[in-house]
């Protein structure tokens, strides 16, 4: 069975996408590689079943020199069989030095597959292809901060047509045989989506998982095939080096599986996921603490900041409120943004789009904080619609088709969401799903959904004010009329 085929099967047995990195860092000296083999066992053997590769880096044993080679080609024996291991070496040469390092990691290391840096074109990889049933997963938009630099770099016609470099390196590459893979970074949602719009049937590496902040979920949603297999999240650190790597594997796995069936709960360190039965019960519990947790950050934190006040304020309607909320006030007590900006991530992961739509303007910073959370890309509504300039209805980059998540502070009416709605899909765009902080009342929410609108909320108006209760601001007969008050 080739490299792909075994890789299939294996995601399909454990029902996992999840690579393991092997990574150790061990100063040089007496003993290394031999403390490399045994922490390498160690995590191989509490990670092997939610695994559906391993991918050791050749960088960490070369620098031991032949100890550490002789210690790499231990570890790889290790990987127990049925489990494929992928070679992380970015090769990348003329071709008969490329035979030779294809012959180092095929025929000394047996590594199934092997990374490669594709900079001198197809005669740098096509001495691994003629290795029959292996794989080569060519770099295409890799995860390091300063990879735009080339990679980013607008190649083509002028206009429209352009796209960036990444793209037409994974488009290339991907025509040269059924066995390439492309390696696409698990923390750039933008790069997998274009990336996987060019080569709808290849396996992808997402590294950046984890540590380098990418989000499993974000990872999958964006660029999975359409069967649901094609993406390995892969994750080092945040794996090998947890407390109980078995745990950090099982919930980087249930994560993705989340993301793929549509359920959201938090699983730590790769955001909000649910596996149905597959989570056991401490870690649903764990989920929920950790919600709560948050929203008593959030709430307390909107108290404190001032943007809930209690009194009687006059509404723009006319109307006397035994309340007032403003969210502009988020922005300037930077932990409340911090966590307001994974309350909106916390959402987000639950639902399906391309790309998040902040509503001007008391959103636009809560929306950006968001993006940076998800690392997913941003665009917003002109409203009222530019009159100069290139006079766009919409602004940021997109592509008429795609689904966008329409993002606010607040939701009491409907009014200007549908405002914001029309524009988006005067372009083309696809508005769906609407997120809020905080949910006022509910004739928001049933004049949105007059309009094909979905509203998902992090807080309620009821919620807020049981916190004022638990605090002592207000009593209980106070916080039924602000309830009643608030639904009317």
């Amino acid at each position: 069975m080739d490299f792909f085929g075994e890789l299939e099967s294996r995601a399909k047995a454990c029902g996992s996408l999840v690579c393991v990195g092997l990574d150790p860092r061990a100063a040089p000296g007496p003993g290394a590689a031999r403390r490399i083999v045994e922490a390498n066992r160690r995590v191989i053997e509490a990670t092997a079943p939610f695994a559906a590769c391993f991918k050791p880096n050749i960088a960490f044993y070369e620098v031991l020199g032949l100890e550490g080679l002789a210690a790499l080609a231990e570890t790889i024996a290790l990987v127990p069989a049925g489990i494929p291991v992928l070679l992380d070496a970015k090769r990348g040469d003329i071709d008969s030095t490329a035979a030779a390092y294809a012959e180092a990691a095929f025929g000394r290391l047996g590594a199934g597959a092997v990374t490669l840096a594709p900079y001198m074109g197809r005669d740098s990889v096509d001495p691994f292809l003629a290795w029959e049933g292996r794989a080569a997963f060519v770099l295409a938009r890799t995860s390091n901060p300063r990879a735009a630099t080339f990679q980013d770099l607008a190649v083509g016609s002028v206009g429209a047509d352009a796209e960036p470099l990444y793209r037409r390196v994974a488009r290339e590459a991907a025509s040269w045989s059924d066995r390439v893979g492309l390696v696409v970074a698990g923390n750039d949602g933008t790069a997998l989506r274009a990336v996987r719009e060019v080569a709808p049937r290849a396996w992808f590496l997402a590294p950046g998982i984890g540590t380098q902040g990418g989000d499993a979920g974000v990872a999958f949603r964006a660029g999975a095939r359409t069967d649901g297999l094609g993406l390995l999240v892969a994750a080092s650190r945040s794996v090998a080096e947890a407390p109980d790597p078995a745990a950090a594997a099982r919930a980087l796995r249930d994560c993705v599986n989340a993301a793929r069936d549509g359920t959201t709960r938090v699983y730590p360190g790769f955001g909000y996921a649910d596996n149905g039965a597959a989570a056991d019960e401490a870690g649903v519990a764990q989920a929920d603490e950790a919600t709560a947790a948050l929203k008593r950050r959030v709430m307390d934190g909107l108290i404190r900041a001032g943007c809930f006040k209690l009194g009687s304020f006059r509404l723009k309607s006319g109307a006397t409120s035994p309340f007032y909320v403003d969210l502009r006030r988020v922005v300037s007590e930077p932990g409340l943004f911090a966590d307001v900006s994974r309350a909106y991530a916390g959402l987000a992961r639950g639902l399906r789009w391309d790309r998040v739509a902040g509503i001007p303007a008391a959103a636009l910073p809560l929306a950006a904080g968001a993006c940076l959370e998800l690392q997913a890309p941003m665009v917003w509504p002109r409203m009222p619609a530019k009159d100069h300039g290139t006079g766009v209805k919409v602004e940021g980059e997109f592509r008429p088709g795609e689904r966008v998540l329409l993002l606010d502070d607040l939701v009491t009416t409907g009014l200007s969401k549908i405002e914001a709605v029309e524009i988006l899909r005067s372009e083309g765009l696809v508005v769906e799903e609407l997120a809020v902080l905080l949910e006022r009342g509910s004739t928001g929410r049933r004049e949105l959904a007059a309009a094909g609108i979905r509203v998902s909320a992090f807080l309620s108006i009821g919620e807020l004010l049981a916190r004022c209760e638990e605090l002592g601001m207000i009593d209980g007969a106070a916080r039924a009329a602000m309830e009643a008050w608030a639904d009317s």
